[in-house]
């Protein structure tokens, strides 16, 4: 019998080529306006190294070279040092000859258990009943992956979509459609929102120049919450901070970019 994937788990698939090299088929739903999206990008390479080292993501730190097209991909990869608790690896998306996104993984065993001190956002488990379903907002036309990602937002952090302007922050509420969230899509999940520069009154694409995330944990089924926060923007550059929590109250990913302000 055929295994049938979620359709995260399908969408980031990747096949061996036996060498180290992987090709992967980047999915039209997995876009910003016409552009494969950044965290997805990730966890494509992810992916990857998994399959060649048997280990998951701890660290991921990554340069966005160019943005490449839907379609068909090469990923390279390479282990630069094999440890008892982390191992160093590097991995490259390659498109057209050129290399799109250059990542650095630290690759191991994902803690578990309690955290001995934590210091979280404060929101609730599941979305609010005012939380606004982005999927059934005008903002589903260039933000593609609310048809593939629940995605709910509390409207208490989102003035830009009653015209509005406000803090560059965002808290909102994600899991995959038709599957519960993993690790990869946790990966995910640390740069799946809009940019909080719209909260400004700055729409369009906001391109990411590096970012880099810690996993801490497995997440639970549920919803995952994000709190997005931003420090400055200034000359036509943002950061911006992505927290994200599991059902179960535990930390499952930081992140933290750079990016061009639209």
């Amino acid at each position: 019998m055929t295994e049938v994937l979620d359709p995260f788990a399908a969408a980031t698939s990747v096949r061996s080529l036996g060498d180290g090299t992987f090709v992967a088929n980047l999915h039209p739903e997995w876009v910003v306006g016409d552009k494969p999206h950044g965290g997805y990008l990730l966890a494509l390479l992810a992916r990857a190294l998994g399959d060649v080292t048997g280990l998951a993501p701890l660290s991921v730190s990554a340069h966005f070279l160019r943005a490449p097209r839907v379609g068909p991909v090469l990923i390279r990869t390479e282990v630069l040092k094999t440890g008892r608790t982390v191992t160093a690896a590097r991995a490259l998306l390659e498109q057209r000859g050129e290399v799109c996104v250059d990542a650095t993984l630290s690759l191991g065993t994902v803690p578990e258990g309690d955290a001995v001190w934590s210091q979280l956002p404060d929101m609730p488990v599941n979305p609010p009943p005012n939380a606004v379903d982005l999927a059934a907002t005008e903002a589903r036309k260039s933000f593609a992956l609310a048809q593939v990602c629940d995605m709910r937002l509390d409207p208490g952090t989102a003035e830009f979509l009653t015209g509005g302007t406000g803090a560059p922050r965002l808290r909102l509420w994600v899991k995959p459609r038709e599957a519960q969230p993993d690790l990869l899509f946790g990966l995910v999940a640390g740069d799946l929102t809009m940019p909080v520069t719209v909260n400004l009154g700055r729409f369009g694409w906001a391109p990411t120049v590096q970012l880099t995330a810690l996993l801490r944990a497995n997440p639970a089924n549920g919803w995952l919450r994000l709190a997005v926060d931003c420090r400055v923007v200034q000359n036509g550059w943002f950061d911006e901070d992505v927290t994200v929590v599991d059902s179960m109250g535990r930390l499952v990913c930081q992140a933290r970019q750079l990016a061009l302000v639209p």
